[in-house]
């Protein structure tokens, strides 16, 4: 048999094959544990984020310290809501299509509230944990959530959709924004709440928005024009950044020039809105709320 070094080649052969099953075990360990550690962080954090935006919809002044965040900044989902009945109003008297769209839902506060009014209401949210709670919140009225205190510590709550509300007329189904089924029908409202800013691509979004609402109808859009490329890469960004002119682009300027085609912008209104992370934590946010009038074309 052939030696070399003076050993066996079968022993170092041998040997090599050892090493190497044991760096490909040792390899798929690391793997695996890696998978099960991000796919337990993934849990943690999503159960957070619900609990997190449970709290932003539906936290009444038993769960916050009103005296630490200004009134003006509290229920917003409901706020938008009701910014989208005040202009539909004419539209729900004289058209047949009362439908509602709540595109990026989260757990659906904003959904409820237009089933005051709309027969039908659709939310949608990329978040399956999101469109979850918002169905227990319907099949059950209520979900117990948990906010954050100090550290560990945390107080359980209760999200209870409001009386009067029918909650039959709502349904909810995961969803990209930015592809939505091309079934879905026409709007006589649709209402996306801090959403362009977290989009892939806002631009598939806005552009799907003439073909969704009726003519007469409603798109209500509200956002803080945080463009981070964390959600969004910069070359879709829709303001935020020089343009080729040498000129600042806003997020608005893009939605007047991609929407202005097809809508008329009726209104503005600043939307302030708090975040409550820890008891003595609020992120304190100014939304800028445009209403846009589909026009008759």
């Amino acid at each position: 048999m052939p030696f070399i070094c003076g050993v066996d080649h079968r022993v170092i052969a041998a040997g090599s094959l050892s090493i190497t099953t044991g760096i490909a075990v040792f390899t798929t360990y690391k793997w695996l544990s890696e998978r099960r550690r991000k796919a337990q962080s993934n849990v943690y954090e999503s159960e957070k984020l619900v609990n997190e935006y449970l709290a932003f919809h539906f936290a009444n002044e038993k769960n916050i310290r009103l005296d630490l965040i200004p009134s003006s900044a509290l229920d917003f989902p409901k706020r938008c809501a009701d910014l989208c009945l005040k202009h539909s109003e004419t539209l729900l008297k004289f058209n047949s299509v009362s439908r509602a769209l709540d595109i990026g839902c989260a757990v659906g506060r904003s959904s409820f509230e237009l089933a005051r009014k709309f027969q039908e209401v659709i939310g949608i949210d990329y978040s399956q944990a999101f469109v979850d709670a918002c169905q227990q919140l319907k099949d059950q009225d209520s979900r117990v959530y948990f906010i954050t205190d100090e550290g560990e510590l945390t107080t359980g709550c209760s999200a209870k959709v409001a009386e009067g509300i029918d909650k039959s007329r709502c349904s909810f189904q995961q969803g990209d924004a930015c592809d939505l089924p091309h079934d879905i029908g026409k709007f006589g409202c649709v209402l996306a709440a801090n959403l362009i800013c977290r989009l892939h691509t806002p631009l598939d979004f806005l552009n799907r928005m003439a073909d969704l609402v009726i003519p007469g109808g409603i798109l209500v859009i509200t956002s803080p024009y945080t463009f981070l490329e964390e959600f969004t890469p910069k070359s879709n960004w829709l303001g935020g950044y020089i343009g080729k002119d040498n000129k600042p682009v806003t997020g608005k300027m893009t939605l007047k020039k991609v929407l202005g085609p097809a809508f008329d912008l009726v209104d503005e209104v600043d939307m302030p809105f708090s975040i409550r992370e820890t008891a003595r934590k609020n992120q304190l946010t100014v939304a800028e709320a445009t209403v846009w009038r589909r026009k008759n074309v």
